[in-house]
């Protein structure tokens, strides 16, 4: 019998690409995901891994095996929501992930709705950058987050979540009309690595230019004063622009953004899941979109 303890520390080497990083993840020693990933192997009864030097891939049967840890950790997961509904409504903590803006803006009155239907539950917010978000999920650090898509950035893929859609909302450039218009100007861009970043990037090179960028910022409002000291434009999303300080100009584009909730495939109907989702729902229709 395969154990889904050691499954799980397979796939996450599928997707993290090293023992070191497992075991980061999984709070391990390097030296102990060996050991467990060595026991699977012999459970397998076929070679899972091929080792050259530090370097460690997948082989054929250790893909296809992954493939089928999938569904299994799925099935797992569908099990404990089917439990914790056998269990009665929605209690204890509840561990929310959520980008800056979803936090000061969505999830308050999420927040609001959430203790008054189910006052057991005790949501547990951290902040996170989208693509932070995936690994956070499988590791069990997080049971639902908010994300992000933007256009020209292909969404993060991952077989083990699924997301529900929330909202749209438009993107806006300051203090210039189009982002051609603004080819010469310094930018002020999120830290690289960040969904936004890549947003703003490749929006000016479907443009047909290389951005200039002076300052890296994640924070929005501090984006905004930026812009209206003369330090350059920016992209900026309809929720974090709701109040723009003097001096600053908003051109709506032909350019979204898109919040959605994440969750590890089969746990979406877990009833602290459903919950805080039929929160974000009812939050979103008081929002000014």
């Amino acid at each position: 019998m395969l154990d889904p303890r050691k499954l799980h520390l397979l796939r996450e080497l599928a997707q993290r690409g090293t023992i070191a990083a497992v075991a980061e993840a999984v709070t391990f020693t390097p030296s102990a995901v060996s050991q467990q990933l060595s026991a699977l192997e012999r459970e397998a009864g076929v070679p899972l891994l091929e080792r050259t030097g530090r370097t460690v891939t997948l082989t054929p049967a250790g893909r296809l095996l992954v493939e089928h840890a999938q569904a299994v950790l799925e099935q797992l997961e569908r099990a404990s929501a089917a439990l914790a509904a056998a269990r009665g409504g929605p209690s204890g903590p509840l561990r929310v992930g959520a980008f800056p803006t979803a936090a000061r803006v969505l999830l308050p009155p999420a927040l609001a709705e959430l203790s008054g239907a189910h006052p057991a539950l005790e949501p547990m917010i951290s902040e996170i950058d989208p693509a932070d978000v995936s690994a956070a999920l499988r590791a069990g650090e997080l049971d639902v987050a908010l994300v992000h898509e933007y256009d020209f950035v292909p969404p993060v893929t991952d077989a083990s979540l699924e997301t529900e859609p929330l909202f749209s909302e438009p993107m806006y450039l300051t203090n210039r009309t189009s982002i051609g218009e603004a080819r010469d100007e310094p930018w002020i861009t999120s830290t690289p690595g960040t969904l936004c970043y890549a947003m703003a990037i490749r929006a000016c090179q479907a443009a047909g230019f290389e951005p200039r960028v002076r300052h890296h910022i994640d924070d929005y409002d501090t984006v905004l004063a930026f812009a209206a000291a003369g330090q350059g434009v920016a992209l900026v999303p309809h929720l974090a622009a709701l109040a723009p300080p003097q001096g600053v100009t908003l051109a709506a584009l032909p350019l979204n953004r898109r919040t959605l909730a994440a969750f590890r495939r089969g746990y979406g109907e877990h009833p602290a899941v459903r919950a805080a989702v039929a929160a974000f729902h009812a939050a979103i229709t008081r929002l000014p979109l």
